[in-house]
């Protein structure tokens, strides 16, 4: 027969710095599995609360009047949403939807008892993470998953985040008073940047900006790519994946963000200045110790042969755009700019929607409605300069 452990009171501290206790207790044994059940209970301000409530839980236990508690709290449905949740997304992206909860969603919510949350308190909360955060859509949406997730299972009937009112009219008039930064350069400004990074003594980082330049890819696409990916014969490049941060800040590899794979057509140039990389990488790594000619090796990688971390590029980005007082634009920028440059050149929509692998039209559209406007521009000078009066 297992010894049953003995309940024992034991402090923990919240996020804000406040002490709490806890206490866990022995209920029997599940009649299903034949295993020991365990219940725990959180929240107690004091010591004395604490040991109130295992005495009367106790209590309930040996009379056999105890009934399992069911969640009561927001927090209490969050752990059984994200648990569902983690096996329906990618790594990545249960990483950084739990980073949204611990920052924002959970200390504002995690003590509500579940059937007291009102339209009111949904919507002050709203109000508040449009205040702070660009993104508060987004925000919302996630708290509301939760609430969803309680009514699927039948702790409450209605969620009072679908009633709120979404502060919608006071981001666009502060969106309109904002000069947008344009992410992205201009075939000029492209040309120059390139330029000027041929000057830097840094063949790596040179050929991994022109090709992001030329392919439109994405950054995590190319930190994954091989040399197996690239058919130097046919001029080709297969993107099948990406690297990503997950749990414990690890990178890993992962599907593309669409989960497709796509197979797109390069330049003559870019990929000789590929070729030409491929010969000082196996140069450069063999006196590190690393062979790179074995099968696998990353096209892009760190001084120990491991995937190159993602902010490195930042770093290499800045340095060029300060030291030739280059206009700024993201690492991302770069893919926007292939993208504006394509349909610049007379690319068909769904052709760019293809190459760059966007899910959805939509996103295309939009740089394509950009370019537009800047279409527009250059046709009523080319008519102003024709007439000359």
């Amino acid at each position: 027969m297992t010894k049953k452990k003995t309940s024992t009171i034991e402090s923990y501290i919240l996020n804000n710095g406040q002490k709490r206790y806890m206490f866990q207790i022995y209920i029997g044994v599940d009649p299903l599995t034949g295993k020991q059940k365990r219940t725990t209970r959180r929240g107690f301000k004091t010591i004395k609360e604490a040991e109130l409530a295992l005495a009367r839980l106790k209590l309930e236990i040996s009379k056999g009047t105890y009934q399992k508690q069911q969640p009561e709290t927001y927090q209490d449905i969050y752990e059984l949403w994200v648990k569902q949740y983690e096996k329906i997304v990618e790594e990545s992206t249960f990483v950084k939807t739990t980073g949204i909860f611990k920052n924002h969603i959970l200390p504002a919510m995690r003590s509500y008892r579940i059937e007291k949350i009102t339209v009111d308190v949904c919507q002050r909360h709203v109000d508040e993470w449009a205040d702070k955060l660009k993104k508060f859509r987004m925000v919302k949406s996630y708290a509301a998953k939760v609430l969803e997730f309680a009514i699927k299972h039948g702790y409450i009937q209605t969620n009072p985040f679908t009633l709120v009112d979404m502060p919608t009219a006071l981001k666009k008039k502060q969106a309109s008073t904002e000069e947008k930064k344009e992410n992205f350069y201009t075939r000029e400004q492209l040309i120059e940047f390139l330029s000027c990074f041929e000057k830097e003594n840094n063949v790596k980082a040179y050929t991994l900006f022109r090709l992001l330049a030329f392919s439109g890819m994405r950054k995590g696409e190319v930190l994954a790519l091989t040399w197996n990916d690239l058919d130097f014969k046919t001029n080709e490049i297969r993107i099948n994946k990406a690297i990503s941060r997950g749990k414990d800040n690890k990178l890993y590899v992962k599907s593309t963000k669409t989960g497709i794979a796509r197979t797109i057509k390069m330049d003559e140039r870019t990929m000789l200045i590929l070729k030409d990389w491929r010969k000082k990488q196996k140069q450069d790594y063999l006196m590190l110790g690393y062979n790179t000619m074995k099968a696998g090796q990353l096209v892009f990688s760190n001084e120990c042969n491991e995937y190159l971390q993602p902010t490195k590029t930042r770093k290499w980005l800045l340095h060029v755009q300060k030291k030739y007082s280059l206009e700024t634009i993201t690492t991302h920028g770069l893919r926007h700019t292939h993208c504006s440059l394509l349909f610049e050149a007379g690319a068909k929509i769904k052709d760019v929607q293809d190459r760059l692998g966007h899910s959805d039209v939509q996103t295309t559209m939009n740089i394509y409605a950009h370019v537009s406007e800047k279409a527009k521009e250059a046709a009523i000078q080319k008519f102003e300069s024709y007439l000359n009066i």
